[in-house]
């Protein structure tokens, strides 16, 4: 197995960065390529992603979690169904003062974002191991993301109940999901759909932000 140099996607990452503008620390950037690295190896035992090579990790999953960084708001996030922890994982890294919780069902899954968790003594990083629909924090979130979850009607239906009043969903979409928001409960509206433009990512994708509230 060739080795990955590692160098050449730190470089890679700081020029997506910088192409689309973002203001993100040294520190935090080398902790996303130590991230990479922790993916990287467990992906090969216990297949949690199916971008197998690091470098196209750093463009499909970095870069295109980060490109919705500057839509994330208040204080407390949950990420539904993190998966590998995207977006969750990364926002963590780049907003360290944003108390994130990843809610995964999948038991591997799970054990992966605590050792990641671990690994970069990420402090302000829970993990739930619960289906979404079942889970019932403490307190609602400021802001609830989901990346290749389902739908968005779907979404709001199993994870409605954690958006605080005032908080927001952010979903990150491929193609424009105009027809899903007919779909949307009635206790829910469709705020706004940004087209997004992901660094050497040549592929449609978009996020949308849905609110609690009677339209």
């Amino acid at each position: 197995m060739a080795m990955t140099d590692w160098e050449a996607c730190a470089a890679r990452l700081a020029e997506g960065v910088d192409a689309a503008g973002l203001s993100i620390a040294a520190p935090a950037q080398a902790q996303l390529v130590a991230y990479l690295r922790e993916l990287t190896t467990w992906n090969a035992t216990y297949n949690l992603t199916a971008v197998r090579e690091p470098m196209a990790m750093v463009t499909r999953h970095l870069l295109d979690c980060l490109s919705v960084v500057d839509f994330v708001t208040g204080r407390t996030l949950a990420d539904v169904g993190s998966g590998a922890g995207l977006p969750g994982l990364v926002l963590a890294i780049v907003r360290p003062k944003l108390a994130v919780t990843l809610i995964e069902s999948s038991r591997k899954k799970a054990a992966f974002l605590r050792h990641v968790r671990r690994q970069l003594e990420l402090g302000n990083v829970d993990v739930v191991q619960e289906r979404v629909e079942r889970y019932r924090p403490a307190a609602r979130f400021d802001c609830v993301t989901s990346r290749a979850f389902a739908t968005a009607g779907d979404t709001v239906r199993w994870a409605g109940h954690l958006v605080a009043p005032g908080g927001r969903f952010v979903l990150l979409k491929g193609r424009d999901p105009v027809a899903e928001m007919d779909d949307l409960p009635l206790d829910y509206r469709h705020v706004v759909t940004v087209s997004l433009n992901v660094p050497g990512l040549g592929a449609e994708r978009h996020v949308a932000i849905l609110e609690p509230g009677l339209i």
